[in-house]
C-alpha cells in the first residue's frame, strides 16, 4: 500500500486532464519490468520537455508509484513550480556542486523509491540517444538497486526544445513508452571501468528500444521535423546538434560571467 501525497496526486491529476484534453493516445510495453516496491532507477531518454509527466503517468496507472526525478536547481528556485517539486519529493541538482543531489538520490534508492533520471543529461534536439552521462549507473551501483532503461518516442511532438508546436499539431498526438528489461549495475573488474562498461550498455539499450517504438509507430516521419536526419526526418544530425548546444552553453556561461560583473 503506497502512501498518499496531496500534492503528488494534485500533479498526477493535472497530467492526466492535460493528456486528456489533447487526446494523447498512449501505446505502453514493458510494465512489467515496474517493480511493485523497492527502489530502481528508472534512466528515461530525453526528447521532449514532458517525458518525465507521460513516463509518471503511465507508472502510476500501473501500480500507484510515484517516481521521484532529479530537476535543475533552477526549477527549485521558481516561486511557483520550487514548491510544487519539494512538494512531491523531487530532487535539486546543482550543475556546479552535484554532491549533495547524488546523496540524497542514493538514500532515496535505498530506501525503496522509484528515481527518475534522464542519463543524457538534457533534451536532445536530434532524436537519437546521445553519450550518457555516469550518474544513474553510479547510484544504481551504490544503492545495489536495477537500472530500468525506458524510452519515450512522440512525447517530444508536444513540447521540445527549439520548435513550438501549435495547439492543433498536438492533439491526437500518438506516444510510445516502451520499458526494457532491468539490469544489474555490478559487473567484475575496477569499479571505473565497470561504470563506463554498464553505461555504454545502458546506451546501446536505450538506442535499441527507440529504434523499436520507432519502427512501430503509426505516423510516417518522412520530412516532419520530429523525426531523426537518419530516418529520413528533417531534425538536425547529432553532430549539428552537438555544435549547437555548445554554443548555446557558450552563450549562457558568457551571459552568466557579464552579469556578474
Amino acid at each position: 500500500m503506497h502512501k498518499r501525497e496531496p500534492i503528488y496526486q494534485a500533479a498526477i491529476g493535472a497530467g492526466r486532464a492535460l493528456f486528456g484534453l489533447l487526446r494523447v493516445r498512449r501505446t505502453v510495453t514493458g510494465l512489467e519490468q515496474l517493480p511493485a516496491s523497492g527502489g530502481a532507477v528508472l534512466a528515461i531518454t530525453h526528447f521532449g520537455y514532458l517525458d518525465f509527466a507521460l513516463v509518471e503517468w503511465v507508472t502510476w496507472l500501473h501500480n500507484r508509484r510515484h517516481i521521484r526525478f532529479m530537476a535543475k536547481k533552477g526549477a527549485f528556485d521558481q516561486k511557483l513550480v520550487g514548491p510544487l517539486l519539494r512538494g512531491m519529493k523531487h530532487i535539486s541538482v546543482d550543475m556546479e556542486s552535484g554532491g549533495a543531489a547524488y546523496a540524497q538520490a542514493v538514500e532515496a534508492l535505498r530506501a525503496g523509491e522509484l528515481l527518475g533520471v534522464f542519463p543524457e543529461g538534457g533534451v536532445n534536439a536530434s532524436f537519437t540517444v546521445r553519450e550518457l552521462k555516469t550518474g544513474a549507473v553510479r547510484m544504481a551501483l551504490a544503492a545495489n538497486v536495477p537500472i530500468i532503461p525506458v524510452a519515450v518516442w512522440g512525447g517530444h511532438r508536444l513540447m521540445t526544445k527549439n520548435h513550438r508546436s501549435t495547439l492543433r499539431e498536438r492533439i491526437g498526438v500518438p506516444v510510445s513508452i516502451r520499458f526494457g528489461e532491468p539490469f544489474s549495475a555490478d559487473a567484475a573488474g575496477r569499479v571505473d571501468d565497470d561504470v563506463a562498461d554498464t553505461t555504454l550498455r545502458l546506451h546501446d539499450t536505450l538506442q535499441a528500444l527507440v529504434a523499436a517504438v520507432q519502427a512501430e509507430y503509426s505516423v510516417p516521419g518522412t520530412g516532419q521535423w520530429w523525426q531523426p536526419a537518419h530516418l529520413g526526418g528533417t531534425a538536425p544530425t547529432p553532430a549539428e546538434a552537438a555544435v549547437a548546444e555548445a554554443e548555446r552553453r557558450r552563450r549562457k556561461a558568457a551571459e552568466k560571467l557579464a552579469g556578474k560583473k
